[in-house]
């Protein structure tokens, strides 16, 4: 039936901001970048090595995501990565804070979190 994910949508209150941030800090590839005039409102496809994807939307005036505590709903966005260390050391070198990696006790792989500009809650998850 589901054969993966195509991709995820995310909001930004920032266009520019997040633009940089999941293309030049993350490598995230630009598929496609549009104006939306009718809505005032961009929209930035970006690819991921495995043919995922990340829509992200600005609309002006958004409420706020609730993240802590977490509230119902999507908890966060995890990527898979072959070394954590570097993808860590990476974020970490341009100002962004990680939390100490951990070890999954179900799986026994290294995962750590970190935010986005919007402080939604990403996963590196190695492999």
């Amino acid at each position: 039936m589901l054969k993966g994910i195509h991709h995820v949508a995310i909001i930004c209150s920032n266009y520019e901001v997040s633009k940089y941030f999941y293309h030049e800090v993350l490598g995230l590839k630009i598929i496609a970048e549009s104006y939306r005039q009718e809505r005032d409102s961009y929209k930035l496809d970006l690819a991921l090595p495995d043919g995922s994807q990340i829509e992200l939307f600005s609309f002006n005036d958004r409420p706020k995501r609730p993240s802590y505590p977490e509230a119902h709903g999507l908890r966060h966005l995890a990527f898979c990565v072959e070394n954590i260390d570097v993808i860590a050391e990476r974020l970490l070198q341009q100002n962004i804070s990680v939390e100490p990696i951990r070890v999954d006790e179900l799986t026994k792989k290294r995962y750590t979190f970190f935010s986005d500009p919007d402080d939604l809650p990403l996963e590196l998850y190695e492999q």
